[in-house]
């Protein structure tokens, strides 16, 4: 999963302070023509998180080219099942993106959806990405049936952890050792978890 909390961007004024509306900031769905934007994003956010984790060669191998072949792929031939691509859009410029699918975690059961990857460039930050995205997220895993929604982080990225703790999200105590370079290396992530159900609503009497 990308490491990463909420936010907005241009590439001449850093820190979301660009111009034009809030207005213009919006979630859709990916195109295939986004796997270049989605590639460059993710390439950033991968190695700004992975630094202090992983040798510089592994920190190399985080080419945005790679990412956005492997992205162009998924889109044009989608796996079976519920797997989403959704992009944070400053204007027409992708900023953000988050990627959703079923479980794959051993004690998952079918209502539960992962968010497999997020992150928000670091230009684009602190306008409200994060939130719409992980709003949108929700939206489509709860809309396709899923009641539980798992992510996994790193486990050192406190900025991540945060945002997810403030959205909603609780760590259950799992965690895995991802290998994340071709030498071996490892990093530890968590699983934070969050039910999807709609709150019940307590009648007011008549």
């Amino acid at each position: 999963m990308a490491h990463d909390h909420p936010h907005g961007h241009s590439p001449d004024h850093p820190h979301g302070t660009g111009p034009g509306p809030l207005a213009d900031a919006s979630v859709r769905m990916a195109r295939e023509s986004d796997a270049p934007a989605v590639g460059l994003v993710q390439s950033v956010v991968w190695r700004d998180a992975y630094a202090e984790v992983v040798p510089s060669e592994a920190l190399a191998a985080f080419e945005p080219s790679a990412f956005a072949g492997a992205w162009r792929r998924s889109l044009a031939a989608p796996p079976a099942g519920v797997y989403r691509l959704l992009v944070a859009c400053a204007g027409d410029q992708v900023v953000g993106f988050a990627a959703l699918g079923p479980s794959q975690d051993p004690d998952a059961g079918h209502e539960t959806g992962e968010l497999t990857a997020f992150g928000v460039h670091p230009e684009a930050r602190h306008a409200g990405h994060g939130s719409r995205l992980l709003n949108a997220a929700v939206d489509t895993l709860r809309g396709a049936g899923a009641r539980t929604m798992h992510a996994w982080l790193l486990a050192g990225d406190e900025s991540t952890r945060a945002f997810l703790l403030a959205s909603g999200l609780r760590p259950d105590g799992a965690f895995r050792d991802r290998v994340v370079s071709p030498e071996g290396d490892t990093a530890r992530e968590v699983r934070l978890v969050a039910a999807l159900t709609e709150p019940e609503t307590t009648p007011t009497g008549p």
